[in-house]
């Protein structure tokens, strides 16, 4: 367990990959508004990345002790890192309005840094305070949620988000990316051989990479080599938030927690849908155990200063196809936590093409969905397809979201509110409500199928009521931009916990919708009988 295998060097490329692209992408994306990107590099960064190194050692550890405790020398730790979902919510809705709003109000570009800086460290802190005191309830949940019900929102997420988003990175430079794609489907999938066996992503890296700066060379449009990147080595910035510079930041860091909590409820779905995962995969984790080290690796990101929440990734079962076993997590940990700490993260991630090591990504999603049908009983197959139905919601609104997001949209004031077609804009209106909150919306509908069609209505009815109250406060179906939570009728519009007049009657709806259905689930009850169908017709079907 302790070898560092040719799989572990698959697995560790894949893993730390993910994590030195999040951390340059949480410096780019608060460039954009404006911030410096210095500050982002010696104050986020070290801490952000610390909370990666601290919850890939503590999963290390806990593989170390699965193995010996089974006598297994091929047990896989539980992979962790940044949480993609939080890092896009946190920038686009919390860290880069509240930099813009801190130099609005006069602030120096210094003074509002350091404020938008404390306001991320709340909001990162009190997500680990949450997922703290969700944690001992994790094995309770996986005890009572059938497998259709959690591996099929995982298989969603595998789909939608791992596979399919890179396609546009992979292919968006063909020569070099379908090669690459080639490459790692043809060793971690085909299990074909490398010359040397030289390992999937290390070999897509080295040909695929070779040939993308040959094209740069050649100066084929579209390739240029990286622009030289600025590295500010051992910044001690950071260290200033264990001096609780921070605290007095609270009152302007809780407007912003309804955008920032429901982030953080869906690590721990997805943390209880990563267990369920592993042990479909042969390694068999305590829920709650999993939840307690995404929650402290959290939490402790935040006292380190860190601004974007860490979570167990759902790639367990590809990184076991892969052959990782223990020290990949811990290569990650060492090297994902010193290239933030000592600052040379920003020259990995300009030198690494994307190219040639997203088609790891596509393979993870693969295999993700691949397992979760091998896992779930076959009478529940169709329950684990409707739970990929809102993540395809999701994926439908994200290109009008980037459209309407561009800037020459934003300074001509065009807006979705403002589109000629009233049945477009329902349209619209209608996907939002259906993508946001997808996790738990794909989780719910899912569990509910499977119920039902074990003819547990009763169950199934409860959960369309439990539907309808999580609607209600826009946990699920919220209609605002950027899945935000409110509180109906009990704030006012200009809260931020308030929802805007023109989508209660959408809203209240949704909840009608599902209070109803639920009532009729129960009702309906009272005539089937309750008992599972005959497994042979359930196969059949």
């Amino acid at each position: 367990m302790w070898a560092f295998t040719s799989g572990d060097l698959n697995a560790f490329f894949g893993l730390m990959l993910d994590n030195v692209a999040g951390l340059l992408l949480m410096t780019a994306l608060l460039a954009g508004f404006g911030l410096p990107a210095a500050f982002t590099v010696t104050h986020m960064v070290p801490g952000t990345a610390l909370g990666v190194m601290l919850g890939d050692i503590a999963f290390f550890f806990i593989a170390l002790r699965m193995a010996k405790k089974e006598n297994r020398s091929d047990v896989t730790a539980m992979p962790l890192g940044l949480d993609t979902p939080s890092t896009f919510g946190m920038i686009l809705l919390v860290l880069g309005p509240a930099f813009l709003a801190a130099t609005a109000s006069g602030m120096s570009e210094l003074e509002a840094a350091r404020h938008t800086w404390h306001i991320g460290i709340w909001c990162t802190v009190l997500s680990g305070v949450l997922k703290l005191v969700l944690a001992p309830f994790g094995q309770i949940v996986r005890d009572a949620i059938p497998r259709a019900g959690l591996l099929g929102s995982l298989a969603a997420i595998a789909l939608v988000l791992i596979s399919f988003f890179p396609l546009t990175h992979i292919l968006g430079s063909p020569l070099p990316g379908l090669l690459a794609l080639v490459i790692v489907l043809g060793t971690l999938i085909g299990h074909l051989p490398l010359p040397g066996r030289t390992p999937g992503t290390l070999g897509a890296l080295i040909v695929a990479g070779s040939l993308y700066y040959f094209l740069c060379l050649l100066g084929v449009a579209g390739y240029e080599l990286p622009d030289r990147m600025e590295t500010v080595w051992f910044p001690t910035q950071w260290m200033e938030s264990w001096q609780g510079t921070w605290w007095g930041a609270l009152p302007d860091a809780l407007p912003f927690l309804p955008f920032v909590l429901p982030f953080a409820l869906a690590t721990v779905v997805g943390g209880i849908d990563c267990t369920e995962s592993a042990a479909s995969a042969g390694d068999e984790y305590d829920a709650r155990t999993v939840l307690g080290v995404e929650a402290a690796a959290t939490f402790l990101a935040g006292l380190s200063g860190g601004v974007i929440q860490t979570t167990p990734y759902i790639g367990h079962p590809a990184y076991k196809a892969m052959g990782g076993r223990a020290t990949y997590t811990l290569a990650t940990a060492l090297l994902v936590g010193s290239a933030g700490i000592v600052g040379y993260f920003a020259i990995l991630n300009a030198w690494i093409p994307a190219p040639a090591v997203y088609p790891i990504l596509v393979f993870v999603g693969l295999e993700i969905t691949s397992q979760t049908f091998l896992a779930t009983p076959r009478k529940h197959y169709a329950a684990v397809v409707i739970a990929c139905l809102p993540a395809l919601a999701y994926l439908a609104m994200s290109l009008p979201d980037r459209v309407f997001g561009d800037s020459l949209m934003l300074d001509n004031g065009y807006t979705m509110e403002s589109l000629g077609g009233d049945a477009l804009k329902h349209d619209l209106q209608t996907l939002r409500m259906i993508s946001n909150g997808f996790i738990i919306t794909g989780l719910l509908w899912s569990w509910a199928l499977a119920s039902m069609i074990d003819r547990k209505l009763l169950l199934a009815g409860g959960l369309m009521i439990g539907g309808a109250v999580l609607t209600f406060f826009g946990v699920m179906h919220s209609p605002i931009e950027g899945n935000r939570m409110f509180v109906p009728f009990a704030i006012g519009d200009e809260s931020a916990l308030g929802l805007p007049e023109q989508y209660v009657g959408n809203v209240m709806e949704f909840v009608a919708g599902y209070l109803v259905t639920g009532l009729f689930l129960i009702g309906w009850s009272f005539f089937v009988p309750n008992s599972e169908p005959r497994g042979e017709v359930a196969d059949q079907h």
